[in-house]
């Protein structure tokens, strides 16, 4: 296994990461987020209506607060005065100083890379209330556009077996800028663990999906969101193999163009 599979140095928390993130959104109770959080998780996706995460989260970042990432942001990114709000009451609700990460979820669907909010995400990062500014994103050839010329520190991207489109559409315009990459979707909404119709093979483990996206070295997290302690367990195990091999990726890839159809 490389020695750096499981970590990654990120400029743009000035943190040390590892590499499989936490969502909270599919079941995993507040003992099991505590477990995560403290074990080796400290890249922790926050949504607003994850309200199990809260308490854990606060909890942890009163110890040590320079060890987690907190990646956040506003439902709806419509509008620069939603944007900054959704930061201040972050920040009190966690009593944290700043986010690491502040990012605009679904751009062109619920969120607006506007001029007004580019200038919000600018501010509230000089201001020191993030570290960094991102967003998620399905369109491609956009989030490539972002990568090479844009503001934004993050690319949170769908990427999996079944949706591999970002090899070739946004990973190579990452080098000019270096921006930090998110995976998620890893199971394909779950798809990836399902043998679909005519497949003759087994179906793939949640851990796979994990490995698969964390094989590419253009991936810095993925995230994952256990429905409850014992899934978070064993994906816990599963990263902790390494990445896939040659003939454990051919079969992602054979099962993820299966799956796609």
């Amino acid at each position: 296994m490389a020695p750096d599979f499981l970590h990654r140095d990120v400029p743009a928390f000035r943190k040390r990461v590892f590499r499989l993130g936490l969502a909270a959104n599919h079941g995993v109770d507040e003992a099991g987020i505590r477990e995560a959080l403290d074990g080796e998780v400290n890249y922790v996706f926050w949504t607003p209506t994850a309200r199990r995460l809260v308490a854990p989260l606060r909890d942890a970042l009163a110890r040590d607060r320079e060890r987690y990432v907190v990646a956040t942001g506003p439902t709806f990114g419509w509008f620069a005065g939603s944007i900054r709000s959704r930061v201040e009451a972050a920040l009190r609700l966690l009593r944290t100083d700043y986010l690491d990460v502040l990012q605009l979820y679904w751009l062109g669907v619920s969120s607006s890379f506007g001029e007004a909010n580019v200038e919000a995400l600018v501010r509230l990062r000089e201001e020191g209330k993030v570290r960094a500014v991102g967003v998620s994103i399905h369109d491609r050839p956009r989030a490539a556009r972002l990568a090479e010329d844009s503001i934004l520190d993050l690319l949170m991207i769908r990427y999996n077996a079944a949706h591999p489109g970002a090899e070739a559409d946004i990973f190579p315009h990452l080098a000019r800028r270096s921006p930090t990459v998110v995976a998620y979707t890893a199971t394909s909404w779950r798809k990836l663990l399902r043998a679909p119709r005519g497949w003759t093979e087994r179906a793939a483990t949640a851990g796979e999906c994990y490995r698969f996206c964390l094989s590419s070295p253009h991936v810095d997290v993925v995230l994952c969101s256990p429905a409850d302690t014992g899934q978070l367990r064993e994906d816990l195990a599963a990263v902790a193999r390494g990445p896939l091999d040659a003939p454990e990726m051919d079969f992602m890839r054979r099962l993820g163009r299966a799956v796609h159809g």
